[in-house]
């Protein structure tokens, strides 16, 4: 008796020792998990998730030991990166375009991109009810995080805005976009809106709460949009602006009317300064702005003299109609003599070239396509991995490209605690890829299976998107 009350003491002791293994979804064993936050490859890893959420991580022989799972992947000689985020996208083109829009959404997720910010377009109504229906299961597609309608001045350029033209307009503006619409940001632009108007409608939206973005009046300077609480800066044309010693005096004179567009932007273009910059970008970095330099958008229309892109096989997945909204940009390129080639060549060098300035400045850098309507062969979903291929030629290492994709975004919307690595309690948004991003960006293309939400896509599964959207552009081809 005494032997056996002794045999049970030891046991209970031992207790997870004799411990029944947890349960979960899926266990994907034998990983390298690429740790983005520190730059590095752990190898023989081991993730659980059960539903939507990790469960576990650690040694490959101690979690496979612990957990069982209803679907077991073998991650050998691959590698396990948190879900892509594209923090600038685009919907629009008209009501007549909805479908070929909604179309979009799986590209996405069949390039390994988990979540997209929606930036505005002109369907601003359906994309919120897109929203809804991708958190719901309805709709397949990534997450959708979005600012709703932006706000603009009156009549503007461009369409699907809540136009304002007072204080009180912009005040219901904003109880709108945050009350009935429950938007995730504000999204601002400038092409009719008084610049007072665009401080002031920052600083409200701050004041309710809500993180802010846009396009920069020419009749501010950047630290005035920043002093107001700007929380991310689109397009690294502004962030260059920043860097212009005379910034204040062109804003001043395009105010008042003494310089008109042109003449700004060739002052902006010649007066860049490395130490104003500094000092603009440390300020940008202590205040917590971040940047969307949007490289990717830019370069293509720079350099369609170089590159028609007539043939690229994308255009497969891009709709009839999405496609005519690319002419107007590729006309405006197309008028350029010799002259104005090399001058755009130029320009977008020299605004390409601030980016390592940003990265030792401590900014933020957030990875954003431009993709959608009217940005001509800017891809949904493959432009993602051009824009990180561009950042790390024009300076930025792999680590701090994938950083851009993966942590920069939940950073902004401070959602670190759910998103951005892969962790006990994080979602499980994951992407397993055949090579080592760290050694090689361009590994991000490389990918093996996509876990959104928690559930599994593999490469099957993935090119069965692909190609269910290929045969549906091919319908819309086909007709009349």
């Amino acid at each position: 008796m005494r032997k056996l009350r002794t045999f049970l003491l030891a046991a209970c002791l031992a207790g997870p020792a004799f411990a029944a293994p947890q349960r979960g979804d899926t266990l994907l064993r034998h990983v390298t998990l690429i740790d983005v936050e520190r730059g590095r490859a752990v190898t023989g890893q081991a993730v659980v998730w059960r539903g939507d959420t990790i469960v576990a991580t650690g040694v490959d022989a101690k979690v496979s030991r612990d957990w069982r799972a209803t679907k077991t992947i073998d991650g050998r000689g691959r590698y396990l990166i948190p879900g892509l985020w594209d923090m600038h996208v685009h919907f629009g083109g008209g009501p007549d375009l909805v479908d070929e829009n909604k179309a979009l959404l799986p590209l996405y997720v069949a390039y390994g991109i988990t979540t997209i910010r929606d930036c505005s377009g002109d369907l601003p109504n359906d994309v919120l009810a897109w929203r809804g229906e991708i958190a719901s299961g309805r709709l397949f597609g990534p997450r959708l995080l979005t600012s709703g309608a932006k706000i603009e001045g009156i009549a503007p350029i461009w369409k699907g805005t809540i136009e304002v033209g007072t204080r009180a307009d912009v005040d219901a503006a904003i109880t709108r976009l945050k009350q009935r619409d429950k938007v995730d940001f504000v999204k601002i632009t400038d092409s009719t809106l008084k610049p007072e108007l665009f401080l002031y409608a920052v600083a409200q939206a701050k004041k309710n709460g809500l993180r802010t973005s846009g396009h920069i009046p020419m009749a501010l300077t950047v630290k005035q949009a920043v002093d107001a609480g700007i929380s991310s800066i689109e397009h690294i044309d502004y962030a260059f602006k920043a860097g212009v010693k005379d910034e204040a005096a062109i804003a001043a004179d395009f105010a008042a009317g003494r310089i008109d567009r042109t003449e700004a932007n060739r002052r902006i273009n010649d007066g860049f300064d490395t130490a104003t910059a500094m000092a603009a970008y440390r300020d940008f970095a202590t205040r917590g702005v971040f940047v969307t330099p949007t490289l990717n958008g830019s370069r293509i229309i720079t350099y369609l003299d170089r590159d028609s892109h007539a043939d690229d096989p994308f255009l497969a997945f891009i709709g009839p109609k999405l496609r005519k909204t690319y002419d107007w940009r590729i006309q405006r390129a197309a008028k350029d003599d010799a002259a104005a080639i090399a001058a755009r060549h130029e320009h977008y060098e020299r605004m390409a070239a601030i980016l390592p300035l940003l990265q030792k400045a401590g900014v933020t850098i957030i990875a954003g396509t431009d993709a959608g309507f009217l940005n001509s062969f800017n891809y949904p979903g493959q432009g993602l991995h051009d824009e990180l291929s561009l950042f790390v030629d024009k300076g930025l290492t792999p680590a701090q490209a994938l950083s851009s994709a993966t942590r920069s975004g939940p950073a902004w919307f401070g959602q670190l605690a759910r998103y951005g690595s892969i962790a006990h309690g994080k979602m499980a948004d994951m992407v397993l890829l055949d090579r080592n991003p760290l050694t090689d960006i361009s590994a991000t293309r490389a990918i093996r299976t996509v876990v959104l939400r928690g559930k599994v896509y593999d490469r099957p599964a993935l090119d069965a998107m692909l190609a269910r959207a290929k045969t549906q552009v091919a319908a819309w081809n086909a007709k009349p």
